[in-house]
């Protein structure tokens, strides 16, 4: 009788519940454990809650549990069910597992624990489960936190598409900038794909909305202007993606200008890609020496990454008024400098100006984002990319949804 008293504790099984008995296979390195209730229990449905007597049984069926000393532990059980005269016959719900599960909720909060800190090729091996059961968990996990948390509208909202595949295929992923969540995920980067996440919320609900950070994409400013009450004044323009545009022109400007160097056989410019691209304090100390060399040398490369620079004090400004005067002086330096992909740059981010400067308001970056851009990257690498776009979108919800992704355990 004690294996069946432990085995009890263990489960944490409690009236009607208990077990019969329990049965040691050595060759296969498992327990088997196998549960029954009173007979004279009435029983909840699991609908409305009213009580009945019991109508039948289902057919038995095992739960796999937490290894018991190495052995892997199944539970057993033949599910009561009742009828109900509002809904029918139905099974009644069972303390140790929840519906349509093959796992008991204990063995589900580990497997959530070690999936969160591993790779699902890593969680089978230390699990001792297939690669279509992990899944499953991670599955039903999502599902689970999604229901349970509150529908609610970001104040400040993250707005920012991640490559989902070869060959221009994107998400466009919503994240709430002051939870640090992903609150939404779509397929590609149209308007439509922002539209839905928007057409969740009420006009009322919209309102609420403070700011949104997104890049510099037509589609998804469309989107918000035609959804969030006032959204054109809501929108900022994240500083990352405009450096990150400057600093393409910077590239520009030299692969032009090492082009016409090595055409009269001068290698200044070789192997210099990657210096020029360093905002000036994070340039490693081994490549200082080199660099203040190459600025000292009259190219058009190092004006062009002055110019660069130059812009980041924009958003150090504590006022717009301060920062608009700053931003003429930029731009005409920019726009005279006789550098095309520079002017080019100065001139589209001219164009999107009243939504840069919608920072000094609101004082929010896409810096979340980029941060949930950068996990999502490490999800994709640590599982070699994803072939079934909807398990991306479940691992992303996994591990950066803020979601309680636990079962209710007994």
């Amino acid at each position: 009788m004690r294996d069946v008293e432990l085995y009890r504790f263990l489960l944490g099984l409690t009236a009607p519940w208990t077990v019969s008995r329990v049965e040691l296979n050595m060759k296969d390195q498992k327990v088997d454990v196998w549960a029954e209730h009173a007979a004279d229990e009435r029983w909840p449905c699991p609908d409305c809650g009213a009580h009945f007597a019991l109508y039948d049984h289902s057919e038995e069926r095992a739960w796999r549990h937490l290894d018991s000393c190495q052995f892997q532990t199944f539970l057993h059980a033949r599910p009561p069910r009742v009828e109900c005269p509002t809904h029918g016959v139905r099974q009644v719900k069972l303390p140790w597992a929840e519906p349509r599960s093959r796992f008991t909720a204990l063995f589900e909060r580990l497997a959530i624990d070690v999936l969160m800190e591993s790779s699902v090729v890593g969680s089978m091996r230390i699990l001792r489960i297939s690669w279509d059961e992990a899944w499953h968990i991670m599955e039903r996990a999502v599902e689970r936190g999604q229901r349970a948390k509150p529908e609610r509208v970001p104040a400040q909202i993250g707005v920012d598409e991640k490559a989902a595949a070869k060959g221009q295929k994107y998400i466009t992923i919503v994240c709430d900038i002051e939870q640090g969540t992903v609150e939404h995920i779509a397929d590609e980067r149209t308007q439509e794909s922002l539209d839905s996440y928007f057409a969740r919320f009420s006009e009322e609900e919209l309102s609420g909305v403070e700011a949104i950070a997104m890049d510099m994409w037509d589609p998804y400013m469309r989107s918000v202007v035609d959804h969030v009450p006032k959204g054109a004044e809501k929108i900022v323009f994240d500083r990352f993606h405009i450096m990150k545009t400057m600093s393409e022109a910077v590239n520009d400007v030299r692969k032009r200008e090492h082009r016409e160097l090595r055409a009269e056989g001068d290698e200044t410019l070789t192997g210099s890609k990657y210096l020029w691209l360093y905002a000036e304090e994070n340039l490693p100390d081994k490549h200082r020496e080199r660099f203040a060399e190459l600025k000292a040398i009259n190219l058009k490369t190092a004006r062009a990454w002055a110019i660069k620079e130059s812009l980041r004090d924009l958003w150090c400004y504590l006022t717009k008024g301060w920062a608009l005067r700053f931003w003429k002086r930029w731009h005409f330096w920019a726009t005279h400098s006789r550098l095309e992909p520079v002017i080019e740059v100065a001139y589209r981010i001219k164009r999107r100006l009243a939504n840069i400067v919608t920072y000094f308001k609101h004082r929010i970056t896409n810096a979340v984002s980029e941060g949930l851009n950068s996990k999502i990257q490490t999800i994709k690498k640590t599982a070699c990319g994803f072939r079934n776009r909807e398990h991306f979108k479940t691992a992303i919800f996994f591990h950066c949804g803020g979601l309680n992704l636990y079962p209710a355990t007994p």
